[in-house]
C-alpha cells in the first residue's frame, strides 16, 4: 500500500491504481510509521514532524499557517510539545516513535500505516498511543492499519485481524474469531489461555510448565 516493495496484481486506493500515482500524490493518501524509522541528523523534533507536511506543499512554496497549526496539534496529541526544540536523535526509542507517529498524523492522510507503532513503548505510552489511535480514527475517520505481536493489544484494539504466517494468510475475523488457543498453539507453537476480560476484551497469557524440548 505504501509503495515500498515489490508485488504481483493492483492496489487501488480511493479508485485510483498506486502504480499510476506520483509520490506525492500517494503520500497525500498514506502515511506511514515504520518500526525503524530514519532520523535526519541534527535536526529538532518540530522540524522533523513538518516533515509530514511535505505531500501537501508546492514545489517552491513554503510551509503556510495552517501547516504550522498542523504540527503543533500533532505535537500537543503525542505530549511532545516539550521536546519540540531538542534534536530527535537525543530522544529515547519510545519519544522517537512518538515523534514518527507525530509526523504521520501532520501528514493528514486518510490512510495510517503504522508497524509495530508499540514496540519501544512502555505499558502506559502503549495504552496512549492505542487510544490516540483509536479516538483520531474515529475523528478524523482514518483506516488504520498496524502489525502486532502483541496479541492482547490487538486483540483490543483492532476491529478486524488478519493472521498471517510465512506471509500466508491463515485466518481472518474478529478476536473472537482469530484469538483462539488452537489457532495460536498451531502457528506461534505456544501453549497459552484466552481470556475474555469484561471492558478489556481478548487477554492471551502463556501458559508456563507445557513446553519442555528446548525450552
Amino acid at each position: 500500500m505504501a509503495g515500498l516493495v515489490g508485488y504481483a496484481g493492483h492496489v487501488h486506493l480511493f479508485g485510483g491504481d498506486t502504480e499510476r500515482m506520483t509520490r506525492r500524490q500517494l503520500a497525500r493518501l498514506v502515511a506511514l510509521v515504520p518500526q525503524v524509522p530514519l532520523i535526519p541528523g541534527g535536526i529538532t523534533v518540530r522540524e522533523y514532524v513538518l516533515l509530514g507536511r511535505t505531500p501537501h506543499l508546492g514545489y517552491f512554496g513554503g510551509e503556510s499557517r495552517g501547516d504550522h497549526a498542523a504540527v503543533d496539534e500533532a505535537l500537543v496529541q503525542l505530549d511532545l510539545t516539550q521536546f519540540a526544540r531538542r534534536r530527535l536523535d537525543t530522544l529515547s526509542g519510545g519519544e522517537r516513535q512518538r515523534a514518527t507517529l507525530a509526523r504521520a498524523l501532520a501528514q493528514d492522510a486518510p490512510i495510517l500505516l503504522l508497524d509495530e507503532p508499540t514496540a519501544a513503548l512502555d505499558v502506559g505510552r502503549q495504552q496512549h498511543v492505542l487510544e490516540l489511535v483509536d479516538s483520531l480514527r474515529a475523528s478524523r475517520g482514518l483506516t488504520v492499519f498496524s502489525t502486532m505481536h502483541d496479541l492482547t493489544l490487538a486483540g483490543q484494539y483492532a476491529h478486524r485481524l488478519l493472521l498471517l504466517d510465512h506471509g500466508k494468510l491463515v485466518a481472518a475475523g474478529s478476536a473472537e474469531d482469530v484469538l483462539t488457543r488452537t489457532l495460536i498453539t498451531e502457528h506461534y507453537g505456544a501453549e497459552v489461555a484466552v481470556l475474555d476480560a469484561p471492558g478489556s476484551g481478548f487477554v492471551v497469557v502463556p501458559v508456563r510448565g507445557t513446553i519442555r524440548d528446548g525450552a
